[in-house]
C-alpha cells in the first residue's frame, strides 16, 4: 500500500497525541495512528482507559461516569489539543469531534481544519 501523502504529520500527530496523553491524562495509549484526509484529521487511540476505568465500566452507571470524566477533561483541555494539531499541521482547527468506546478502550478524535495540511515532500 502506498505511503500517505501527509505521513510525516500523520506520524507527528500520533506521537503528539501520546504526549499529550501521558502529561495531561496521567497515562498513554498503548498504540496511535492518526490519518489525514483532505481538510479532516483522525486520531485513533487504543488502550486509553486506566484499570480502575476498565472496572467502572462493567455497569451501565460506570460507563456514563467514564464518558462523562473523560468528555469533561478533554473539553477543559480543548485549547491545548487544538494547538497540538495546528502546530503539527499548520492549520486552524475548526472542530473537534470525539467519543471513547468502554467495551475496546479506544478513542477517536476526529478535526476539522480550515484547508488541508501541506503534502510531504519526496
Amino acid at each position: 500500500m502506498p505511503r500517505s501523502p501527509y505521513g510525516r504529520v500523520e506520524d507527528e500527530l500520533a506521537k503528539a497525541f501520546v504526549a499529550f496523553e501521558k502529561e495531561y491524562m496521567g497515562r498513554g495509549p498503548k498504540e496511535a495512528a492518526c490519518h489525514v484526509i483532505g481538510d479532516l484529521v483522525l486520531v485513533r487511540l487504543n488502550g486509553v482507559l486506566t484499570p480502575a476505568e476498565q472496572h467502572l465500566a462493567k455497569s451501565a452507571d460506570g460507563i456514563d461516569l467514564v464518558k462523562k470524566m473523560r468528555a469533561n477533561l478533554i473539553e477543559g483541555a480543548k485549547e491545548l489539543v487544538y494547538a497540538v494539531v495546528e502546530d503539527v499541521t499548520r492549520r486552524r482547527v475548526m472542530s473537534m469531534h470525539t467519543d471513547l468506546s468502554t467495551q475496546t478502550g479506544e478513542r477517536i478524535f476526529v478535526f476539522t481544519l480550515d484547508a488541508p495540511p501541506a503534502a510531504d515532500r519526496p
